[in-house]
């Protein structure tokens, strides 16, 4: 999946899981960070080749920021020394790799298993449209809610 998805899902799943959350200061932003957080690759050089990048694009890379092993070992890591960043960091990381183990490319969420999860969503294709177009209506939906 694309970007711009993932940022409208992690939008979707901080204002959604908000209103429980008990420091909305710190959760928004830490959601928001971590449904990107696996594609770190695409974001610090999009069209770039640096040699530095080569490393961080290459498949077993990508299967190792896809997965639930690396999520999980982050988020203990969070939870023993700032606590109150582990929930939303697992809440948003996880969500990403969700989305996009239902993609044709799929992940191996359990790295380094070799089991992949696939699904039927092309990238860019019609079905992602869709998706980003919900999850905007949803996204204002819930703006809207809590503005008024």
């Amino acid at each position: 999946m694309f970007k711009k998805t993932h940022l409208l899902l992690g939008l979707f799943v901080a204002l959604y899981f908000l209103p429980n959350a008990s420091n909305k200061i710190i959760f928004f932003p830490i959601v928001l960070l971590a449904s990107i957080l696996p594609d770190i690759d695409s974001v610090i050089a999009p069209k770039k080749d640096y040699k530095l990048m080569r490393k961080l694009k290459s498949k077993s890379y990508k299967d190792f920021m896809h997965s639930y092993t690396w999520c999980i070992f982050l988020s203990l890591i969070l939870a023993f020394f700032y606590p109150i960043l582990a929930l939303p960091f697992f809440i948003g990381y996880s969500f990403h790799l969700f989305f996009d183990s239902i993609t044709v490319g799929g992940t191996r969420p359990f790295w380094p298993l070799k089991m992949r999860s696939k699904g039927f969503i092309v990238p860019n294709g019609k079905a992602e449209k869709t998706i980003n177009l919900i999850l905007g209506f949803l996204n204002v939906f819930l703006i809207l809610r809590y503005l008024f």
